[in-house]
């Protein structure tokens, strides 16, 4: 993108219309808005934060900056023919009670619940069976001389590992990634009809599926150690129980959280690989200093995938409500106001980022957004990681000159970042 395009794009900028070359490539108009208007007051009368500082501002101050959607919400989804103020749409039912979308006293209980499940040591006990299916994968790449770093790859693993988590049986996994795709897409700044029509069949659909997996679960318990999808329904020994409706809301959320993200991970940092050819020679020649020494690729890869989080988030925008009238970066916000929290500017930020437009695989102590902060900090970041480091890491391995076919193409989203498809070759 030119700068007069970028200048172009931030003086009229506006979510609700945003052109397909800022959707390519958003960095360049974030960092005019963070250096001209990093609290930029947007058509709609909402706000909209590119710097680093006043992201972390927002997300330590739970108390001021709701995440509650239903305000927000309301006239997104709520709308003819998807529904009304009388019969709410599924997606807005869905998305004012997962646990993302939600402030304590339901935040707080459904993220003890899930946390409880993902403790160090059921993190740890998954990486065998992590390393298995990434093996698998590789195998039946290396078998056909390439593919899709997205179909055949990383979208294959999170869904897996969030089956597995959920208890779904495999034969059932089939729908999974698309009803997750359907439901988060509608999550876009303004969605389209199509995006709304998918998005409630989406959410239908798998509540009815997850309908007759919960019974099944209250029938046969798992291991609620190792098992989230028994953890919620048990609740806490002599503690409060999540609602039927609680309950099935927060597993889509499970699905939903654990899946585009950690797939969009994956398939940008194999694509960043291929645009940074030097950054990935030396990634490959520390991790060939340090074979054989699992703990030292450990420390070799988790900086480097952090990095990739960095970088291109996975998850480039977030959104809270003012409750009460506030400032941030010294702008007045008014009782009730919509703010957009853009983690993908935040995290290039260069008063925190040395060389912030520079992929540095080894960057140390690196303060990225990807996951949030605070309260609401991701609750699966660890398993994200793992997952990340052990795909990014195996792949670069076996296929260490592995080469793009075909340019890849985006998605076109402004919230998820990531790639519809990329094909490659490993001859």
């Amino acid at each position: 993108m030119s700068a007069d395009r970028a200048r172009e794009i931030a003086a009229a900028f506006d979510l609700r219309a945003l052109p397909a070359d800022f959707l390519a490539n958003p960095y360049p108009v974030y960092a005019l808005l963070r250096e001209t208007a990093p609290v930029r007051r947007m058509p709609d009368g909402s706000y909209f934060l590119t710097r680093h500082a006043d992201l972390i501002a927002v997300y330590r101050d739970a108390a001021t900056f709701s995440s509650d959607k239903h305000v927000e919400f309301a006239p997104k989804y709520n709308q003819e023919p998807f529904g009304s103020d009388t019969a709410p749409s599924p997606l807005f039912e869905h998305h004012t009670t997962s646990l993302v979308f939600n402030d304590p006293p339901l935040h707080t209980r459904v993220r003890k619940l899930i946390m409880g499940a993902l403790t160090r040591r059921a993190i740890a006990d998954m990486e065998p069976g992590l390393i298995a299916l990434v093996d698998s994968l590789l195998d039946r790449i290396e078998a056909q001389g390439g593919g899709d770093l997205i179909e055949d790859f990383a979208s294959a693993i999170p869904v897996e590992i969030i089956g597995n988590l959920l208890g779904v049986p495999h034969a059932d996994r089939g729908p999974l990634r698309d009803w997750s795709l359907a439901i988060l897409g509608a999550l876009e700044p303004v969605p389209t009809p199509a995006q709304h029509a998918a998005g409630n069949r989406s959410v239908t659909e798998m509540l009815a599926y997850l309908r007759g997996l919960v019974a099944e679960r209250r029938r046969a318990p798992g291991d609620p150690e190792r098992d989230v999808l028994t953890r919620l329904i048990q609740g806490e020994a002599g503690g409060e129980q999540l609602s039927e409706v609680e309950l099935l809301q927060n597993c889509i959320f499970l699905l939903n959280a654990g899946h585009e993200t950690t797939t969009n991970l994956i398939g940008n940092g194999l694509v960043l690989m291929q645009e940074f050819p030097t950054a990935r020679a030396q990634l490959l020649a520390d991790l060939r200093a340090c074979a054989g020494d699992a703990a030292a690729q450990e420390q070799v890869l988790s900086p480097a995938v952090d990095e990739c989080l960095r970088f291109e988030s996975s998850n480039q925008l977030g959104n809270r409500r003012a409750l009460v009238a506030t400032q941030v970066g010294g702008v007045h916000l008014p009782a009730g106001a919509l703010v957009t929290l853009c983690i993908g500017a935040a995290n290039r930020d260069p008063s925190v980022y040395e060389q912030p437009e520079t992929l540095n695989l080894r960057r140390e102590g690196n303060k990225h957004l990807a996951f949030g902060f605070g309260i609401h900090q991701c609750a699966g970041l660890s398993l994200a990681r793992l997952e990340g480091r052990i795909a990014i890491g195996r792949f670069l391995q076996r296929f260490p000159d592995f080469s793009l076919s075909d340019a890849p193409t985006r998605a076109g989203r402004a919230r998820f970042r990531g790639f519809l498809s990329a094909p490659f070759s490993v001859l």
